[in-house]
């Protein structure tokens, strides 16, 4: 049903953000009959070439980012660490942005995101904030080693973060930052790591997408299966928490939610991702309405598509050289390739995913 958010066919999609996201973004609006305009620092990345217009300027160009709102009719993002003033000068402008700025604030920083986490009834590990060497001196007596330190802003793939396995480590992890304002974890005793895709829209309509499970090798995403093998007590677990979120930050788009298993089956969160997520990949093949085209309807305002898994569906990343067996990788019964279009595979750069059909669900 129209309401007063839904978007003509024709819209054109703003998208803060010119990565291999906002390339998979921009094809699911081209194919619903939107016309996207990508903005951001470079002209080469894989954004741009699948999109009708693109704009390259600074996040902080707010001359250059006034030009881009007044082509757009609504403006979103593909990765999180778009300054918040940059959407906050947007919405003053009178543009239409989704998700809000205030989600964003929440997510670039882990202590916010944990605090606003309890906030809302959501358990996570416990954690210490760290602005000073006696900050994490105290952190590590109170919580213990092991014990992971992070920049509290940042940072991902295993980057900005170091592990505390001795209090004779203290001083080597804190300079390790390099004096950045930091976050310390308590070790989390989890069995697996799960996430769940979630989507609201404009009215408050949620729709969640099945649990998937999640695999990393030396701190980077390497496979994610889903739906995965989970109790109806977990599925409802974490379809509750996606929910607490989304409402919680009066959140429109897609999202994803990193969540620790321990070992009787309860959840802690460990991570808000305010975007679409590369565990949700897998829904380009998995489900009729995959993760990029659930998030440009929810920011047009358009009506949530179906969410269930049609097949389970394995992901795996492509990093680096992976990428250059393409020939072999194409050639695989029941798989499907995505390529990036990134000019250099770099060791541990996202050149692309293949999702590998399992079965029916």
């Amino acid at each position: 049903m129209r309401h007063d958010k839904s978007l003509p066919l024709g819209a054109k999609i703003g998208i803060l953000g010119d990565g291999q996201l906002g390339r998979m973004l921009s094809q699911a609006a081209s194919r619903l009959g939107f016309k996207v305009v990508v903005f951001g620092p470079d002209a080469e990345l894989p954004a741009a070439s699948v999109s009708a217009l693109s704009k390259v300027a600074r996040y902080t160009d707010l001359d250059a980012l006034d030009k881009f709102a007044a082509q757009c009719d609504v403006v979103t993002f593909e990765f999180e660490n778009i300054p918040v003033a940059s959407l906050e000068h947007l919405l003053a402008g009178g543009a239409r942005v989704a998700p809000n700025a205030r989600a964003l604030g929440i997510t670039q920083d882990r202590v916010s995101e944990k605090s606003f986490a309890r906030s809302v009834g959501i358990r996570t590990v416990d954690f210490h904030e760290v602005d000073l060497l006696d900050d994490l001196k105290a952190g590590v007596a109170r919580l213990g080693v092991p014990s992971l330190l992070k920049t509290r802003r940042e940072g991902y793939d295993g980057k900005g973060q170091v592990w505390i396995r001795d209090v004779a480590d203290i001083d080597a992890a804190y300079a390790s930052l390099g004096g950045r304002a930091a976050i310390l974890e308590a070790k989390a005793d989890f069995v697996r790591e799960v996430s769940v895709i979630a989507a609201r829209g404009f009215g408050g309509e949620v729709k969640t997408y099945p649990i998937g499970e999640n695999h990393h090798v030396g701190g980077i995403l390497s496979t994610t299966i889903a739906p995965a093998y989970v109790s109806e007590s977990l599925r409802a677990n974490a379809v509750e928490i996606a929910t607490r979120v989304l409402e919680g930050l009066d959140y429109v788009g897609v999202l994803g939610v990193e969540l620790f298993v321990l070992s009787d089956d309860s959840l802690l969160l460990n991570e808000i991702a305010p975007r679409v997520h590369n565990t949700g990949h897998w829904t380009q093949d998995g489900c009729l309405c995959d993760q990029f085209e659930q998030h440009i309807r929810a920011v047009a305002g358009w009506p949530l598509g179906d969410a269930s898994a049609r097949f389970q569906v394995e992901m795996t990343n492509l990093l680096g050289p992976d990428v250059l067996a393409w020939e072999t990788l194409s050639a695989e019964d029941s798989a499907r390739l995505y390529v990036y279009g990134k000019d250099e595979p770099r060791e541990g750069r996202k050149m692309g995913h293949i999702n590998r059909i399992k079965g029916r669900v």
